[in-house]
């Protein structure tokens, strides 16, 4: 038993019962024991391998895209550069270096992280020395200044509600105590929400709705700061047009676990409902678009080529299945997909359409 199963435990037999956001909260971010908190998560010796630790080609497409927003909009000076989540800061530091050289972008640019993480937080000091970072644990703080904004496999973490369905209600799923054993159950009382409520004409019996609040309010802070000051905010996340079924899901050392297996010690994702964000922003948004074919249309085709040419051997062979992992339908290339959030005045970002 870990340790923060016996945290779960005082607290379920204090309390009753917990929802799932607050389990998935719980788990990840437990100041003393939470997942993200106390370990080392990402890369080959972690427990899974996002875009940015693949490839350098993500982080330098997705920046150069962003440059070229910039430019669209006008070069506005100055402007927040944001990353929501930004890991080990890899993906930063790839957008930094590839825009280093778009004239005015980093004079302009105040460079701002939004994480909850400590531990995280000191990695990305040291992934991005020379540059000046301001944190953030709250969205309010951003600057009235027109906002960049990229999200990388950052709202798969938020906690979410997770709501059966019977008959013509919904009851919320919640993890208890059974035997001594952590399990997941229903509650009795049922729950009554307006986004319940209109999911009873395309869900039946027993189907399963998840609500992530803290998605909802992100993306409606982000819309509205794009909507009124100008900018871009590029989402990359695994997910879905609209939430339907349980999605919630664990990972430890790249293998799926139960959600209920040591908890502290997985990393626990769902998948994201982009209906939900572009019905919460203020702002225009683009269609939804498979990773793949948004790398394509950035280039990364062309990059992966001239970066060959330099390459021989197993940073070859490397090469080549990053890029194939990148963008292949049966990889991370159809699995993730990308949505645009910007100005109703303005149009979409390089590689999005309307």
């Amino acid at each position: 038993m870990t340790e923060l199963t016996k945290v779960l435990h005082h607290r379920i037999a204090q309390n009753g019962p917990m929802s799932l956001a607050e389990f998935m909260e719980t788990c990840l971010l437990h100041p003393a024991h939470g997942y993200y908190t106390q370990q080392d998560v990402f890369g080959a010796s972690g427990d899974f391998v996002t875009a940015p630790e693949t490839s350098q080609m993500f982080g330098e497409l997705l920046g150069l895209c962003l440059a070229q927003s910039w430019q669209d909009q006008g070069c506005p000076a100055p402007f927040v550069l944001l990353e929501l989540g930004p890991g080990r800061g890899t993906l930063m530091a790839d957008i930094l270096r590839a825009t280093s050289r778009i004239d005015g972008f980093h004079q302009a640019m105040r460079l701002h992280l939004f994480e909850a993480s400590k531990k995280l937080i000191d990695q990305q000091r040291k992934s991005l020395i020379g540059f000046d970072p301001v944190w953030l644990d709250n969205l309010a703080d951003l600057p009235n200044l027109p906002l960049f904004c990229v999200a990388n496999e950052f709202f798969d973490a938020l906690p979410l509600h997770q709501y059966q369905r019977k008959g013509e209600g919904w009851h919320e799923r919640q993890i208890g105590l059974t035997d001594g054993q952590l399990s997941i159950g229903l509650n009795k009382n049922p729950s009554v929400t307006p986004q319940l409520k209109a999911r009873i004409e395309d869900t039946a019996e027993g189907d399963i709705v998840e609500i992530n609040p803290q998605t909802r309010a992100i993306a409606a802070q982000i819309g509205n700061h794009i909507e009124a000051y100008k900018g871009v905010a590029i989402i990359i996340d695994y997910g879905n047009w609209r939430s339907l079924g349980d999605t919630i899901q664990a990972v430890k050392n790249h293998q799926f676990v139960d959600i209920l297996k040591a908890p502290g010690e997985v990393d626990l994702t769902a998948h994201v409902d982009f209906e939900a964000i572009v019905n919460a922003a203020a702002c225009a948004a683009s269609r939804l678009t498979p990773q793949g074919v948004l790398l394509e249309r950035l280039g990364i085709t062309p990059r992966a080529q001239t970066l060959a040419k330099n390459l021989s051997g197993p940073a070859l062979e490397h090469h080549i299945a990053a890029h194939r992992r990148l963008t292949h339908p049966d990889e991370m290339g159809t699995v993730f997909k990308a949505l645009a959030l910007f100005p109703k005045a303005s149009s979409p970002p390089p590689g999005f359409q309307t």
